[in-house]
């Protein structure tokens, strides 16, 4: 049986503020017995209007749902004193909804982590309160989390930084994507919280074994139930739950026990389950079979290539697909894997892509067609 009994973990993929989600927050307070609320600003604590973004959400909570929200403020650990980082931790121990949301995931990670929150915001969820985080924040929950300014703004090579694992208090090894559904990019892949599906799924082959991927759409909250050990699925959209390559899809309205997510094992589905949310214009069945490998992969990048090159229907821009395969090689040849790099430049030759190694690194170039 497990320690914590009654909390509530809600995850928000965005629009924490948005009206279709005042309905949510509602529900999540209209649970406690005495509404204790805070807002952690750390997330956004990098910002230069750190005064004006707190005012917009304790602003909202008070106008959308009457409910007043006492701002608690702690957005570096390295400027703050032992008396500050106390007062702090006790703070957010007496509260009995929480809520953080926007920014940064690594900068609200490098103050909270020294900082030993995890315990105290556990101590939230054992004492019966909900933890509701949105976007940013939501990133952070997970074992690992990925740094996304650092990926997206900055064009650091993708990794993992350790998460504050709040997941495990519900049984769950996993890491959580907030913005899976994003679209802002229109003509490039910014879904999965700007990461793109290609990059996530590069990152995904170098997390321990056994570790899953939670995304939640845009709009739409996973709420996490410690004492009916389910997992609900409320607002615009959906959540997914990625292991090994499969993703089951928790839809909208739905609520999942927790077991069943526990339960599933690496490999367990089967290829016709996987969700692939590729863009409109690529071929559906091509990116199929890139995606899952085997000898039909080389010939369907090759197929794609090629309506690169030529146009028409189905036309779509190689570059993430040949971008992926360069950086699979390098992990692989970083790794001593030096025959599976070999293989993956040879698939590209095949493909109709001159690949070339220089002191500089590698670039690449579509093979001239007559």
């Amino acid at each position: 049986m497990r320690d914590m009994s009654t909390g509530v973990l809600a995850l928000l993929g965005s629009g924490e503020t948005a009206p279709g989600m005042t309905k949510i927050h509602r529900q999540l307070l209209k649970r406690l017995d005495e509404v204790r609320a805070v807002n952690l600003d750390t997330a956004y604590g990098f910002q230069e209007n750190v005064p004006q973004m707190t005012e917009k959400l304790l602003d909202y909570f008070q106008t959308s749902l009457h409910t007043s929200v006492e701002p608690l403020h702690f957005t570096s650990f390295e400027r703050s004193d032992e008396l500050e980082r106390t007062i702090f931790k006790q703070q957010v121990r007496h509260a009995t909804y929480l809520f953080a949301g926007p920014g940064s995931p690594s900068y609200a990670l490098a103050q909270w982590r020294p900082l030993d929150l995890g315990p105290d915001l556990r101590h939230v969820l054992e004492a019966g309160g909900t933890l509701c985080f949105s976007s940013a924040a939501t990133a952070t929950v997970g074992a690992f989390c990925a740094p996304i300014y650092e990926i997206y703004k900055v064009g650091a090579a993708p990794y993992w930084i350790e998460g504050l694992d709040l997941m495990a208090a519900f049984g769950l090894n996993c890491v959580v994507i907030p913005h899976y559904d994003n679209r802002e990019g229109r003509d490039y892949d910014t879904s999965r919280c700007y990461l793109g599906e290609r990059r996530l799924a590069l990152m995904e082959l170098e997390l321990p074994p056994g570790v899953a991927t939670l995304g939640v759409d845009e709009h739409t909250a996973l709420v996490l139930d410690l004492k009916a050990e389910t997992l609900s699925v409320l607002g615009k959209s959906h959540g997914y739950w990625r292991l090994d390559g499969s993703v089951r899809v928790l839809e909208n309205g739905s609520t999942t026990p927790l077991d069943e997510l526990r339960s599933i094992e690496a490999g367990a589905r089967a290829v016709e389950d996987v969700v692939i949310d590729a863009p409109a214009s690529l071929p559906r069945d091509l990116a199929r079979c890139v995606l899952e490998g085997g000898p039909r992969a080389v010939e369907a990048l090759a197929q794609l290539v090629q309506l690169s090159a030529t146009g028409g229907e189905g036309f779509i821009d190689p570059t993430a697909l040949v971008d992926g395969v360069l950086a699979a090689r390098v992990s692989a040849r970083a790794s001593g894997q030096y025959q599976l790099a070999d293989e993956l430049r040879d698939s590209l030759v095949k493909a109709g892509i001159d690949v070339q190694d220089t002191p500089e690194g590698t670039t690449w170039s579509l093979r001239a067609t007559i």
